[in-house]
This record gives C-alpha cells, structure tokens and sequence, in this order.
C-alpha cells in the first residue's frame, strides 16, 4: 500500500516532512504493544522480521540498480531514464524513508520523479525527444533487426501504445 504523504500531491507540492511520514504509521511496534502482562506470545515474529529485512534490503538493491540504469539511460539514447527513475522511487518508498527523500529531493534527478508522481506533465521538449527517439529505435529495429513479420507488428504495436501513453500525459508548462 503506497502511503499518502509519500506520494507528493499537488495540492501541496511539496516533500513530506519525517514527522508527517512517521505520524502514519499504523503498526505500532512490538515494545508499543507490550503492555499487557500476560506471558509472550511464541509466534513466528523472528521468521517474518527476517523475511522483512531480506524484502527491504532486495528493494534497496533493486532501486539502486534501476537509479543505476536511469543515470546510465541520461547518456545511453536506448535506454529510458524515467522509468527506471520512478521504478527505483517505488523500491525505496517501501524500503527507505532515507532513500526516498534522497532521490526526491535529488537536484538532477527529482524533478523528473516529482512532476510524474503530482501529475503536473511532462516538458515538451522531452515529449518530442522522447517519441522521436522511439520511434528511430522502433523503426531501426524493426528494419533491420528482424525480418519476421509478425515481430515487427508487435514492436510497432508497442511503439504505439508508448506514443499513446506519452500524448496522453499532460504537457508541462513552465
């Protein structure tokens, strides 16, 4: 479940402050919980906070290795940088606050993250690059790359489905 103050709305516009985020926390933990005397409990808490630190650490591992992928996607035309972006945001939103708020906050790389989760749009500029350099790749590949027909008309079909989604979002204005 995505937490509200964590997705930046853009009523506020603004990053969420450590004590709004930690003010949501519904779960109380387990020394919040001890004020009952009756004898513990024998339950699987050891088992589960495990799997939670292997899940948390998986997510930091894979939002840093996509933040990689969207850094190497700033220089390399083929690769895309807002999706690994935003894909690195959702692993350490479940996993770090810290991480988070880094990338968030980052000077090169936040804005790209903030204006996709407020919904505020995407520059011009970079919708025109972008489906210009999709559609060079696209039509490149499926030139050259391939010579079976039916696989041409699925990357032509993906192509479409990413020119819709783009000219779907909204136009940021500055």
């Amino acid at each position: 479940m995505i937490r509200p103050s964590l997705i930046l709305t853009s009523v506020t516009g603004r990053i969420p402050s450590m004590s709004a985020i930690d003010s949501e926390r519904t779960v109380p933990s387990p020394r919040e919980t001890s004020t009952s005397t009756a004898a513990p409990r024998t339950s699987r808490a050891p088992d589960q906070t495990t799997f939670n630190r292997i899940m948390r650490a998986l997510l930091i591992v894979s939002g840093t290795a996509s933040l990689a992928a969207g850094i190497m996607g700033v220089f390399v035309p083929i690769l895309p940088t807002t999706p690994f972006l935003l894909l690195s945001a959702a692993c350490y939103m479940r996993s770090s606050r810290r991480f988070y708020i880094w990338l968030i906050g980052n000077r090169f790389f936040g804005e790209y993250v903030r204006n996709y989760i407020e919904r505020r749009g995407i520059p011009l500029r970079v919708k025109a690059y972008s489906l210009a350099l999709l559609w060079v790749t696209i039509g490149c590949s499926a030139a050259f790359a391939t010579d079976t027909l039916w696989v041409r008309i699925v990357l032509i079909v993906i192509a479409l489905g990413v020119t819709i989604h783009v000219l779907s979002l909204q136009t940021l204005r500055r």
